[in-house]
């Protein structure tokens, strides 16, 4: 979160954060979603690992979405693979609320949201090799060169993604920002565990919905750039 990095504790610092809570207006429907779906389909921030068999009742494929904004392309792709269980991860309270009402509107019973950093998520909740894939689009680019240390995509958010992932498991990231394209191509890159399916960006899946968020920077000219990283095949001895 920008602001005032104070001092926690004996010269502890709080981390950096990789978004900004912006002050967006929530509308009603929002705020209803949020009391009173959000205890069906939300799930709450413990630290401890998550058993998504339990979550939902099934043995599934999970897919963990970052950053789901306002929902749609979660509820679309959730929709089109029923088969897979989504796991959206969103720090904004309009995007949670819309996500929850599109949840129940379509009675997507194979997605569930959780509320918080998606990185502490990561780092706590998501057990060893226990995600299919892991879906990364349009996080906040950070243009400055001087606020790249808030960027999500750094070498150890790599490692905890890879780790998260299931031999074969994927890692799909989408951005219109040119220059943090290129950083995720370096940084996924260097991950050991990690393997690019292209050479250099890969192409755009036709499964990835259009947001009005990606039809609006293609109107200003920015043009998209998607990167599918897998993860390594285990190996033996």
């Amino acid at each position: 979160m920008r602001g005032r990095e104070a001092a926690a504790g004996a010269g502890a610092r709080r981390p950096i954060r990789s978004y900004v809570l912006r002050q967006g207006r929530t509308t009603p429907a929002q705020r209803r979603a949020l009391v009173e779906l959000y205890p069906r389909y939300g799930v709450p921030f413990t630290g401890a690992p998550l058993d998504f068999e339990a979550l939902f009742g099934r043995r599934a494929p999970v897919v963990l979405e970052i950053g789901s904004g306002m929902g749609e392309t979660t509820a679309a792709i959730a929709a089109a693979q029923p088969e897979r269980d989504f796991f959206a991860v969103e720090v904004h309270g309009p995007g949670v609320g819309s996500l929850l009402n599109r949840i129940a509107t379509a009675a997507l019973a194979n997605v569930r949201v959780m509320r918080h950093d998606a990185r502490e998520v990561l780092e706590t909740m998501i057990p060893p090799a226990s995600l299919a894939a892991i879906h990364l689009f349009f996080p906040d680019p950070w243009p400055k060169k001087r606020h790249h240390k808030r960027r999500l995509v750094q070498p150890e958010f790599a490692a905890l993604a890879a780790r998260a992932l299931v031999p074969g498991g994927y890692l799909h990231a989408a951005t219109d920002c040119v220059d943090y394209a290129a950083w995720m191509l370096e940084v996924f890159s260097a991950e050991a565990l990690l393997e690019n399916t292209a050479h250099g960006y890969a192409p755009r899946p036709a499964w990835r919905p259009r947001t009005r968020f990606e039809a609006r920077g293609a109107r200003l000219g920015h043009e998209v750039r998607d990167l599918v990283f897998r993860r390594r095949e285990d190996r033996g001895p």
